[in-house]
């Protein structure tokens, strides 16, 4: 990438793992709302997500909305509140069918075997699945015995993301994430004897005291795993929002040019191997779902990243959950006691979310399929929400800067990310986000 490039688009922006983003939730929706819309979902299907909000240890990096946790009882309150919040779904719509379910955190299995058990049976008791509808887990391989892996497989989990971030000991030292290349190798062999094939690694570039040198050392490593998928991303650093982050030194992060050096290190490397890269950050073997669905045009981003999903409609249950509704974005107060009490009280534990207008429909598609296709037919798209495309893309008017700085081209109505724009594909979302003022404190650098 162009040092000048680098130098004009190093600053934050959204990730756009929905539009709106999250910044633009408020508390005009509350669980009123949230009833009503997971009403319209009655008869239909979506996928539901499960947030466990609770990790053995704090890492210092994670953005995540996690806390540090042993406690049995706070985790057995926490399990018995998830499992009712799960029934006031089923009581809103009945007819729901699931096509996929993700379990993401924190660290689910941070739940033990029992409480997963009695989870995995509420699900299987209250809904329907669709044929071939897939069940993932984000594990954490440091704390991962037989037990636990023998109770991820009878609650019919078919894919397994596993937490690597780096192998490099003094970054994982900086992170306060001592994890070795053994005791991952240990658990996905766990996993495979219960009869799990399916294996996400999740590495992450721009971490302190990170190197390319050591970067190289640690996709040699991840590959001798055979995952069937990678998912990349950059470091976000964003203190002021997650305060344990200021345990990380500044100074050790690595510049702007140094993330985008590592960013396309991993792309090469990673496509080398065989994997085919998806959207941004993702990377599949050719003959995985994802890669199928980016092959086919079906490829969908939400809050879990890039998905295969058959629909585009999300249940989120969980503290700080997220649920993708027709009619709007919803998700549940962050705090987990203020979510267990909410749960109690006997109604929905929702504190903000947004109702989408015809205009957030069409940005927010236009948005979709930029991150997932890295091009969109701006005519085909306008005259699906009956907009006048020439009023439309006049409104835009980031786009010939764009086209200056070799990121996209335009040929009459249709926009194509470059190879030179691809990784800056977010500042390109940014030009259709009518909400973004580029103000910083709200997101995390872009590269």
């Amino acid at each position: 990438m162009k040092p000048a490039t680098l130098a004009a688009y190093d600053r934050p922006v959204p990730r756009y793992t929905s539009y709106p983003t999250a910044a633009q939730f408020d508390a005009k929706v509350g669980p009123a709302q949230h009833a009503d819309w997971l009403h319209e979902l009655n008869g239909a299907a979506a996928s539901l997500y499960l947030h466990v909000p609770f990790c053995r240890e704090l890492c210092w990096y994670c953005a995540c909305h996690t806390m540090a946790m042993r406690r049995p009882g706070t985790l057995d309150d926490y399990a018995n509140v998830l499992a009712e919040e799960l029934l006031r779904v089923k009581q809103a719509a009945p007819g729901l069918t699931l096509d996929a379910i993700q379990w993401g955190g924190g660290t689910p299995s941070q739940l033990g075997p029992a409480r997963l058990r009695m989870i995995g049976r509420r699900i299987a008791t209250l809904f329907d699945r669709s044929s071939g509808a897939e069940t993932s887990l984000e594990l954490d391989p440091r704390h991962c015995n037989g037990d636990t892996a023998e109770a991820i497989a009878e609650i019919g989990v078919t894919r397994i993301s596993l937490g690597v971030q780096d192998f490099d000991p003094a970054v994982q030292q900086a992170i306060n994430r001592i994890q070795s290349f053994e005791t991952t190798a240990t658990a996905i062999g766990m996993l495979r004897a219960e009869g799990i094939k399916r294996f996400n690694i999740d590495l992450v570039y721009g971490l302190p005291y990170q190197t390319l040198e050591g970067l190289d050392r640690t996709l040699d490593l991840a590959l001798k795993l055979s995952p069937s998928r990678f998912a990349v991303f950059g470091y976000a650093h964003v203190p002021w929002m997650k305060p344990h982050q200021k345990l990380i030194d500044e100074a050790s992060l690595p510049n702007a040019d140094q993330r985008a050096a590592m960013a396309q290190r991993v792309t090469d490397r990673l496509v080398d191997a065989g994997y085919t890269r998806i959207g941004l950050d993702h990377y599949a073997r050719p003959d995985d779902a994802l890669a199928a669905a980016a092959h086919e045009g079906g490829l969908q981003r939400n809050f879990q990243g890039y998905v295969a999903d058959k629909s585009p409609w999300i249940v989120g249950v969980g503290a700080s959950a997220i649920s993708s509704l027709p009619r709007g974005f919803s998700q549940n107060v962050s705090d987990p006691a203020q979510y267990m009490a909410a749960i109690a009280e006997g109604g929905f534990a929702t504190a903000r979310g947004i109702g989408l207008t015809n205009d957030d429909r069409l940005r927010g598609t236009i948005i979709e399929r930029l991150m997932c296709d890295s091009h969109v037919d701006l005519e085909q798209e306008c005259r699906r929400f009956h907009v006048d495309p020439e009023a439309f893309i006049v409104s835009i008017d980031q786009l010939s800067a764009l086209e200056r700085d070799g990121l996209v081209t335009k040929h009459d109505w249709r926009l194509d990310v470059t190879e030179e724009g691809r990784p800056l594909v977010r500042f390109i979302c940014a030009a259709f986000d009518r909400h973004f003022s580029g103000a910083a404190g709200r997101h995390s650098r872009g590269i």
